[in-house]
């Protein structure tokens, strides 16, 4: 089919009021960065659905990319014919020849919102029905979850007419719910926290601690490959490496081997709250999952969370693995997260860590070291990259911040 229009319905915005207009205008936002790449595209975003007018644009390489746009409940490309009722039965007959197989049902849902045309709703619904009984005499009609539904909708421009309707990822435009930094490790979980982050309309920044030469360049490329995974859901990511190695150096010569995991994650931390500070975030986001390992244990939370009074995120903490790994493989970040490349959390990650670390005895280790040194060393080396889905990075570093 020769569509000329992706009809755009938007689910949950539906339900925000007053606020509505503000979340329509940064889905339509979202949506024409999405698609920077069909530049003719126009996009006309009205309250009740988006109309995405193609203008010669490929409908079958934009699809794909608004099927990832949060925000989006689902769309259906359109075929625009004049709006006469020979042009309009024709074009029913067209699309019926095309997609009908034996002892499908079929529905003819119409909208006029031109209400000058000649026929109101249920006329049009009638009459299309009998252009398809013209065709295929035998076809069965049914009102509920029909196999094959026309939907027709009448506009001042033009008859619209459509009969795919394809499910988007529904939830929240990003951008709407404010920005996060997302500690993103090399692992299986952080990457779908930032994912489920995202959906609820989070700008999500990613934050990855880098130890060289104790984590190595594939490390790092294998956590800029698990942002490019999860960039298209925003459009893009901006992705922020932190020099690690020394505070990791100091940590491993004067703290007590089962203190190690919390005193480094508490120096995480202060430096993820201190970008957020930078870049103007508003919340932490981790994917830290109740139990999974020995720095998420509640103590273990308590002993690390006490550095900062940021809000911190946790989209996966109540669910077990199989329920993250199932997201990850629909999100297409599992097999890339399972690939053997140390990242900072496991180089030096002791036999037997504190599962349930003191407060007390963790800041005081943590006074052998030189902390505000350390930090303001690491913020000095940051280097920021933007990610997109097809892992361009438009790299430039501190003076970005």
């Amino acid at each position: 089919m020769n569509y000329t229009e992706i009809m755009v319905r938007y689910g949950e915005l539906s339900t925000k009021g007053k606020n509505r207009k503000m979340f329509i205008a940064q889905l339509a936002q979202n949506v024409k960065r999405t698609l920077n790449d069909f530049p003719a595209v126009k996009i006309h975003a009205d309250r009740d659905r988006m109309h995405l007018l193609l203008n010669g644009e490929d409908s079958t390489q934009i699809m794909p990319k608004l099927a990832k746009v949060f925000g989006i409940q689902n769309f259906s490309p359109s075929i625009r014919v004049e709006k006469t009722m020979p042009a309009i039965r024709e074009m029913v007959q067209t699309i019926i020849k095309n997609v009908y197989t034996a002892d499908q049902t079929f529905k003819i849902t119409s909208k006029r919102s031109d209400h000058s045309f000649e026929l109101d709703s249920n006329e049009l619904n009638q009459e299309l029905g009998n252009a398809v009984f013209d065709v295929f005499p035998n076809i069965k009609v049914q009102m509920k979850k029909p196999d094959i539904n026309i939907r027709v909708e009448i506009r001042k421009e033009g008859a619209y007419l459509s009969y795919e309707t394809i499910r988007g990822v529904g939830g929240l435009p990003v951008g709407t719910g404010g920005r996060g930094m997302l500690m993103l490790s090399g692992g299986i979980d952080s990457p779908v926290a930032g994912y489920l982050s995202m959906k609820r309309g989070v700008e999500v920044e990613a934050v990855h601690f880098a130890s060289p030469p104790y984590t190595s360049e594939q490390a790092l490329q294998k956590a800029k490959d698990l942002a490019a995974k999860i960039a298209p859901y925003a459009g893009s990511i901006q992705f922020i490496e932190v020099p690690f190695t020394e505070i990791q150096e100091e940590i491993k010569r004067v703290v007590p081997e089962g203190y190690l995991m919390t005193v480094t994650r508490r120096m995480m931390l202060r430096i993820t709250d201190a970008i957020r500070e930078l870049r103007k975030g508003l919340v932490i986001i981790n994917g830290e999952s109740l139990g999974q390992v020995a720095s998420q244990t509640l103590q273990s939370m308590v002993a690390i969370n006490e550095v900062t009074t940021t809000p911190i995120i946790r989209p996966v903490v109540s669910m077990d693995k199989g329920e993250i790994i199932e997201i990850a493989e629909k999100i297409d970040t599992f097999e890339l997260a399972i690939q053997p490349f140390e990242d900072c959390c496991t180089i030096f990650a002791p036999p037997q860590p504190k599962t349930r670390p003191k407060l007390d005895k963790a800041q005081a280790y943590e006074a052998r070291l030189d902390v505000e040194g350390l930090i303001e060393r690491a913020m000095a080396g940051l280097k920021v990259s933007e990610i997109t889905e097809s892992s361009e990075q438009n790299e430039d570093f501190a003076d970005l911040l």
